[in-house]
This record gives structure tokens, C-alpha cells and sequence, in this order.
């Protein structure tokens, strides 16, 4: 048999196969599902178009809508797009954007989603680049925002929350190698 070519089609369709659940949902739960898999599609777009306006430093409209607050913020601070924070492969994380400088580092993250973000990612951020570039948390100053539903939610985070986050992560990185070793023999 000559099959189709269907070489130009990528990733997988919504009525996937391997996500065969969607079989099985009633009508509601199959629109709230589409639902979401589109506005995190547009999330997505978002992002990248974000993170192409601060690398190009092409400001916005000012305006108090957080896309335009974000990216404003971001080219006036001179921060970088999406920077990868690497502590292990075990253990990394991309922050939407960040800088440092005078010994404080800045980390901003959009959210266009409608669920209530956690300052807890971003200080996972915060810890991984501490680990990173080997700078002890107290020695600097950090501010890290959210951006959503057109507001700015601003945190110092304590020295002693980013340290714990730290050890957190040294920890678990330690006890995911030694089971890989573990499944290894």
C-alpha cells in the first residue's frame, strides 16, 4: 500500500490518539478541554512574541494591560528573554525574563493564563540562579514580579526561603542521581 504523505503536519492533533481520553468525555468536558488547549496555545504565542518585542527592544503602547506592562518593564530594565537557569539536568528551569545588575537580580514572568500565579516559581528561579553562578543569596538583592490580569505582583523574597529552596534542590538532585544509579546496575 502507497500511503498519504502527511509530511507536512507537526506535533499531534487535539483528537490525538495518544491523548485517547477525549473519547470518553461528555460534551462539556470536551469544550472546557479545547477551551484550555487553545488559550494555552495563544499563552504560548504571547510568550514568544514578548520575548521578540524585549529581545528587539521594541517597547508597546504604554498601557496598563500586562503584556504591554511586561514587555516595557523588561526593555527598561535591560533584561534578557528567556534565559535557561541550569542547576542539574535534573534541575533547570527557563525565567521568562531576568537581569543582574548592581547586585540585583530581577526576575519577570508573564502569565496570561486566569489561574492565580505562585511566587514560588519564581523563586525556584531566584535558587537556580544562585546555584548557578555560585552567588550566595544573601549577598545580593532580589525583586521578582508576576505579571497578570493587567497588575504586577512584586516580591523581595527572604534570604532564608531562597537558601531553603537552594538545599531543596541539591537534596533532591542527590536522591534522583542515586536512584538513576540505582536502576543502572
Amino acid at each position: 500500500m502507497r500511503f498519504n504523505d502527511h509530511s507536512d503536519i507537526e506535533g499531534h492533533a487535539f483528537l490525538s490518539a495518544s491523548k485517547y481520553h477525549w473519547i470518553n468525555y461528555p460534551d462539556e468536558k470536551l469544550i472546557d478541554t479545547y477551551r484550555n488547549f487553545q488559550a494555552a496555545r495563544k499563552g504560548t504565542e504571547l510568550h514568544n512574541f514578548a520575548s521578540l518585542c524585549i529581545a528587539l527592544g521594541q517597547k508597546l503602547q504604554r498601557s496598563t494591560k500586562t503584556l504591554n506592562l511586561y514587555v516595557n518593564d523588561a526593555i527598561g530594565y535591560r533584561m534578557k528573554p528567556e534565559q535557561t537557569l541550569f542547576y542539574s539536568f535534573n534541575c533547570y528551569g527557563t525565567a521568562d525574563a531576568i537581569s543582574f545588575r548592581n547586585d540585583l537580580l530581577r526576575i519577570h514572568d508573564l502569565k496570561t493564563g486566569v489561574t492565580n500565579a505562585s511566587m514560588t516559581q519564581l523563586e525556584i528561579y531566584a535558587a537556580l540562579f544562585c546555584l548557578e553562578y555560585k552567588i550566595p543569596p544573601g549577598s545580593i538583592g532580589m525583586e521578582l514580579r508576576i505579571y497578570q490580569n493587567d497588575e504586577v505582583l512584586i516580591l523581595e523574597p527572604e534570604v532564608d526561603s531562597i537558601a531553603h529552596i537552594m538545599d531543596r534542590i541539591i537534596t533532591f538532585d542527590k536522591y534522583i542521581d542515586k536512584l538513576r544509579a540505582e536502576e543502572n546496575d
